[in-house]
């Protein structure tokens, strides 16, 4: 597995059309990521030509040349929130799952935290997502839960749960 820190428009367009095929594929699987199925790949590509900022680090997981999943770190940059980061987009390719792409990707973003001098990591996730089995085993404390937080593609309202860690 390669993992790859996505810096600039070049390095973006080169990954771009697996990035796409990503998100599609696992919004169109039931994901939970702001999206709803079926996703249009017009859509797709237009979210990531928005990444980049500042204040985002995002980070690619590749295997034999293929988008595996991806992850971006979110810095707060108001004054009184330049201890924290947001973890922000995890997603792994249903072909890749179970292979520690997810757990290898939190690492990486939680190293260039601590790099970026950032002591607090908050996240959020739809209860009952395997996910938040993962956040647990990394040690994120869950910090409670808010119902109707997200529309489903069956147009149920979903409840987040909101989760932190002390680096």
């Amino acid at each position: 597995m390669e993992l790859k820190n996505i810096k600039d428009t070049k390095q973006l367009n080169e990954e771009l059309d697996g990035l796409s095929e990503l998100l599609k594929t696992v919004v169109d699987e039931g994901a939970s990521l702001g999206f709803l199925p079926p996703l249009a790949q017009e859509q797709a590509l237009t979210y990531w030509q928005t990444v980049l900022a500042p204040d985002v680090i995002f980070f690619i997981a590749k295997i034999n040349q293929t988008v595996a999943g991806s992850i971006q770190l979110h810095l707060m940059t108001k004054p009184n929130g330049r201890h924290r980061a947001e973890i922000c987009k995890l997603m792994t390719h249903p072909d890749f799952r179970r292979h520690g792409i997810g757990r290898a990707l939190m690492q990486i973003a939680e190293e260039r935290a601590k790099q970026e001098n950032r002591s607090l990591i908050v996240l959020d996730t739809r209860e009952g997502d395997p996910s938040n089995q993962l956040y647990k085993s990394l040690d994120y404390q869950e910090v409670g839960k808010i119902p109707a937080y997200t529309i489903s593609s069956k147009g149920e309202l979903e409840t987040t749960v909101i989760y932190y860690k002390l680096i």
